[in-house]
């Protein structure tokens, strides 16, 4: 699809693109692939990539499709990182399963990712980053790596941070932002 062999980050849940398209704007040689299940919003950031700040970017594409399907589309071990940037929380107990950092997901994301793959989840939502360190516990196949429960006042994982529409609206709120790094288990 890209034409090189540059490592592949994907995002699920792109929303409106800020994040990924600042990335595929900083980092040249890493191709970047959006995932969003809403093809209202994934316009959005198809106009963004239209626009004069994003032009001649070669190294980004999106896909509008559900999450659930990612290991029907990427090949084993394709992709090097997954963002997963202010997620659906899924409140409810009966929808924990959607959840993007439960069991469920982590298996698809073991399918897809590289053997030093990594997975980076930001939120403002206390009880999914609890939630998501509890799973990772329980994960067969990744641990996390490091997190935080302040991110903004975090100056190592702070560090390099590029904020997304939610993190800057919720920040200026004085929400903590929470993060952690989810790595192979070895």
């Amino acid at each position: 699809l890209f034409g090189n062999n540059h490592p592949i980050h994907i995002e699920i849940g792109m929303g409106k693109g800020q994040f990924l398209l600042t990335l595929a704007k900083k980092y040249p040689t890493i191709n970047y692939i959006g995932i969003e299940r809403y093809s209202s919003v994934l316009l959005r950031a198809l106009e963004k990539l239209d626009s004069e700040e994003y032009e001649g970017l070669t190294n980004i594409r999106f896909i509008c499709m559900d999450a659930a399907d990612i290991a029907d589309v990427f090949a084993p071990g394709e992709v090097s990182r997954i963002y997963l940037n202010f997620s659906d929380p899924w409140p409810k107990a009966r929808h924990a399963r959607r959840r993007l950092t439960s069991l469920d997901f982590f298996a698809r994301y073991d399918k897809i990712l590289t053997s030093d793959g990594t997975v980076e989840f930001k939120t403002d939502n206390r009880g999914l980053f609890d939630f998501s360190l509890e799973q990772l516990e329980e994960c067969p196949s990744f641990a996390t790596q490091k997190y935080t429960f302040d991110l903004h006042h975090e100056p190592d994982m702070n560090e390099g941070n590029i904020l997304t529409e939610y993190e800057e609206k919720f920040s200026s709120l004085g929400n903590p932002i929470c993060k952690l790094i989810a790595v192979r288990r070895a």
